[in-house]
This record gives structure tokens, sequence and C-alpha cells, in this order.
């Protein structure tokens, strides 16, 4: 069997085609991920356009696309630092931030990927220092919100000129020394020992009022009694109360008193003395 050498190099020629075809494509074809942008670098240079997600056909060879990430990323930080009172405090802080997409190509020619161990957990740092150092530490527990807020914008003032943009910062945990927490332990003890004896105090104070008033108020109602009472209210109230019966106590043969008098009767008429 004679072998066609002719055919055989059209074989050879058409596979590498083929195979060329296929490099090429491959390089001539770039997926940006969701939350990316494309940096396109020609020739190792930067370009100021970039990409954005889906799939693009760039220069084969000649271009490299890095991806830079655009989505919300936590950098979590601990740092120790010293209160306006010079109270030492181990801080835990965690930033929520993300690379502004039309500020990737910038960041990447200007910082590079690395740019979180560049760039954001220094600021971080620098900004918590920088805060604690105002408050007591105190002050760093009753105004927490406030301190976080701060922080945030003194990182936002460091990271926006290189194009990044803060979301939030929580200040994940505050350590003190523990002669400080002892001290903070026994100040709230004292004030609520203090409380709780003002309350005691005030309670006393209203009992007492009220005892005096109710006293007042049945002094009154004795006195407005007494005035009302007359003879012959007391009369009425004897005859409700009498059985009807006279009575039977005598001395030197005649009764102790009489119902005529009991009346205001006596004088108009007189009852027989009894018998012995």
């Amino acid at each position: 069997m004679t072998i066609n050498k002719k055919a055989v190099s059209r074989i050879l020629l058409t596979t590498v085609a083929l195979l060329a075809v296929v490099v090429l494509g491959a390089n001539a074809l770039h997926t940006v991920p969701a939350g990316h942008t494309g940096v396109v670098l020609r020739f190792g240079a930067v370009q100021d356009e970039v990409l954005g997600e889906g799939l693009h056909v760039v220069l084969p060879f000649a271009t490299r696309v890095v991806d830079m990430n655009n989505q919300v990323t936590k950098a979590e930080v601990t740092s120790n630092s010293a209160s306006q009172d010079l109270q030492t405090v181990n801080s835990t802080v965690a930033l929520n931030y993300r690379i502004n997409s039309q500020s990737a190509a910038s960041v990447y020619r200007n910082i590079g990927i690395n740019y979180e161990d560049v760039v954001v957990i220094p600021a971080i740092q620098e900004a918590v220092k920088a805060v604690m150092a105002q408050y007591t530490a105190e002050e760093l527990i009753t105004m927490r919100q406030t301190v976080g807020s701060e922080m945030q914008q003194n990182i936002s003032e460091k990271l926006t000129p290189y194009g990044f943009s803060t979301q939030s910062l929580n200040i994940v945990d505050f350590q003190f020394s523990e002669e400080f927490n002892a001290a903070i332990e026994a100040k709230q003890t004292a004030q609520q020992n203090a409380l709780k004896a003002e309350q005691d105090l005030a309670r006393v104070k209203v009992e007492a009022e009220q005892a005096v008033a109710q006293a007042q108020a049945e002094a009154e109602s004795y006195r407005l009694k007494s005035q009302e009472l007359t003879d012959e209210m007391i009369l009425m109230e004897f005859i409700e109360k009498w059985d009807g019966k006279m009575p039977t106590v005598v001395s030197d043969g005649q009764a102790l008193f009489s119902l005529d008098s009991l009346l205001g009767l006596e004088g108009s008429s007189s009852a027989p003395p009894a018998q012995e």
C-alpha cells in the first residue's frame, strides 16, 4: 500500500491549524465572573478600560485579564490601643469594604492584588488607635456606637482616595485589664446601692406623708362629728337603742333617772314615786 505523502502533509497541516485555532480561541476569550471587574493588561501595561461581567474577546497572547473582586469583603483586625485615661484596650474590629468597579484598574496598578495587607489593615489599625485615644475606657463602653461611627469615618477618609468604599464597621470586642474590670464592677455596685437607698428613702417619705395625711383626715372627721353632735342627736340615738323597759335601779326610793328627764319633759308632769 502506497502512502500518499501529500495527503499526509495536508492532514498534518489541517491538524496543526485546528490546534492553533483552538489555542488562539482559548486565549482570545475571557469570562469575567459575577461581582468582578476584569483589568486588562496589554503587553504587561494596565489599560484604563476594564471589562464587566460576562464573556469577552481579547487579543490573544498580547492581552491578559486579571479579575478584581468588587464584592463586599470583611477584614477583621485585632489591635492593642490606649484610651484617653491610659487604659490598655485590646479590641477586635471587623470592616466590610469593597473595591469600586471604576477603580479596579487603579487599585491593581498602584497597589496590586495584595491590597488588604498593604492598605486596608494598616488603615484600620491606625484609625482604631486614633479614635481610642479620644475617649476614656468607660466612654468606650457607654459610647460604643459613636466610637464605631468615628472609626468608620476615619477609615473611609484613608481608603476612599485609593478607590475603596467602606460599607460598615462593627466593634466585635473590647477587652480591658482585670484591674479596670474590677473597678467598673465596684462602681456599678456602689451606684446600684445608692439608687436602692434613694428609692428606699423616697418610699419611707411617701409612707410618712400618707400616714400624716390619714391622721389629719381622721382628726378632721372627728372634729366635724363633734360639731354636729347635739342634744337632739343624743336623744335620737338613745331612743333608737332603747329596749322599751323602764329603769329598775333605785336610790333612796327614787329611780336614778326618769324617762321624762331623758325626754326633756321634767316639770310638765310627774311620775308617781316608786313604792318601797
